[in-house]
């Protein structure tokens, strides 16, 4: 059979009427999306709490994290159903490029405090707390239109009480963002 035109889109719509692109990806990937640009990667359905947020639990908190892993060692972990963790967002370092993994209308496992997950989004970035080569222009600029972009859809104050660090969530024994993360710049471009 040769390759025409019809019968390429005849393969299309038969792949799109079975919920598939020609390429074999979800067709709806680019819809369930809560951020325009973000690649959907979801996390596994045993690492977040299906909810109705903001109805259910207000949204007044972005939760500021470090993976302390590489990017796509970071997704596995998301996709492990053993591992009990989960973001709404991860941010990779080199390109700035972001992976939504739970919608936000969901709860995230990220804050290790239920009532702060409840009431958050989290934001997940590759790297390490200790090497900020790992924090570029790109990733920063990349997170702080995301986080912009959440704060203006639940009209949550572009400040440190409500943009915080997962060492500031009460009762975290994580470190991350880490004293090598730029407050005052991040700060800036999510206020620009």
């Amino acid at each position: 059979m040769s390759i025409t035109r019809r019968n390429l889109m005849l393969a299309g719509a038969g792949a799109l009427a079975a919920g598939t692109t020609a390429l074999g990806t979800p067709a709806s990937a680019a819809a369930v999306v809560d951020y325009p640009g973000a690649e959907w990667i979801p996390a596994t359905s045993s690492n977040f709490t299906v909810s109705t947020r903001p109805s259910s639990y207000p949204i007044n908190v972005v939760v500021i994290h470090v993976t302390q892993e590489y990017y796509r060692d970071a997704i596995a972990i998301f996709q492990d159903p053993a591992r009990k963790v989960s973001s709404h967002y991860l941010v990779r370092s080199g390109d700035g490029h972001i992976a939504q993994l739970v919608r936000e209308k969901d709860i995230g496992w990220h804050a290790g405090n239920w009532n702060y997950n409840t009431r958050s989004i989290g934001i997940e970035h590759e790297g390490w707390v200790d090497q900020p080569q790992w924090f570029t222009a790109q990733m920063y600029a990349a997170s702080a239109a995301l986080t912009r972009a959440i704060c203006d859809k639940y009209r949550i104050p572009k400040d440190r009480s409500h943009i915080i660090g997962h060492n500031e969530v009460p009762g975290a024994t994580h470190t991350d963002p880490g004293p090598l993360w730029d407050w005052t710049r991040y700060l800036r471009l999510v206020n620009n």
